[in-house]
């Protein structure tokens, strides 16, 4: 009797939640043009977060703890500043309406199989949905500079031939653009975008080295900053030395990603050994009689 009652019980709150969020739907008309130019894959099921952004608005969220503040560092660097505050409230749309669809889920389950079970780990679910889709901004930093990082040693061994050969640093920065396909490529073609729109050429390496988000380019930039005040002769130097430098760098970051690799592969060889010593043990025990 006292699990039915539970039963009873847990699927009227379901129920209840399950309305509501469907009226949270119904509302969410006025958030159309807000989730109209969002792409299915990287935003899947958008057409409903408009529910999340009736949550957020009901709550006042203001977007202030410690969390956003390194969010919303992700969210300037991969669509701009200027449209920060719009992504920060889609994500944060995004990862209510899901997490929520999941735990709804987990009633839904719980009312055909009637498992506390199920409806726990899909509620478990929901949290990680909820976490998950707060961490995507910083995780496609971390790949787009480790891309960035990866074509960076080539870049500046380019960028010191055609420099050593005679050319100023502004052509040969455009020739070596030009020829290239990648995130640190399309970032350079925005510093001479820049530099074509009237930004001056210190100022536009300088927000280069902002966007890419890599201390070896910082400290690169920096160099070339350095290197165009005090002349071409000391300049040549310099980039030849820093191509060295980086060079090094990246058969550093190249060993450190082998080494994560094979600490990664551990775990499954482990699980893999202990069920062979599984498979081994069993046998002998139960011919033993133990």
């Amino acid at each position: 009797m006292f699990l039915e009652l539970s039963s009873i019980i847990i699927l009227g709150i379901g129920t209840v939640l399950a309305i509501i969020f469907i009226i949270l739907i119904m509302m969410s008309g006025k958030y159309r043009s807000m989730t109209e130019p969002l792409s299915e894959k990287e935003y899947p099921l958008h057409d409903i977060y408009g529910a999340g952004f009736i949550i957020l608005d009901l709550l006042h969220y203001q977007f202030q703890s410690k969390r956003d503040y390194k969010r919303r560092q992700a969210v300037e660097l991969l669509y701009e500043v200027k449209y920060s505050d719009y992504y920060m409230r889609v994500i944060a749309a995004q990862r209510i309406t899901l997490s929520a669809l999941l735990a709804l889920a987990g009633f839904a389950v719980f009312g055909i199989t009637n498992d506390i079970t199920i409806l726990l780990l899909l509620f478990g679910f929901s949290a990680l949905a909820f976490y998950y889709f707060g961490i995507v901004p910083e995780e496609k930093i971390k790949k787009r500079s480790n891309e960035i990082l990866s074509d960076f040693p080539d870049v500046v061994s380019k960028l010191a031939l055609l420099i050593n050969a005679g050319m100023i640093m502004k052509e040969a920065w455009k020739k070596v653009a030009e020829g290239g396909k990648g995130a640190l490529y399309d970032e350079m073609r925005i510093t001479m975008e820049e530099m074509d729109n009237g930004v001056s050429e210190l100022d536009a390496y300088y927000n280069f080295s902002l966007r890419c988000v890599v201390p070896e380019i910082k400290k690169f930039t920096s160099t070339v900053m350095q290197g165009l005040v005090k002349g071409n002769r000391e300049f040549s130097l310099m980039i030849k030395q820093q191509s060295k430098e980086i060079w090094d760098v990246k058969k550093h970051h190249v060993k450190q990603q082998g080494e994560k690799a094979a600490s990664k592969l551990m775990i499954p060889i482990s699980i893999i050994f202990l069920g062979i010593i599984i498979m081994i043990i069993v046998p002998i025990f139960s011919n033993l009689g133990v």
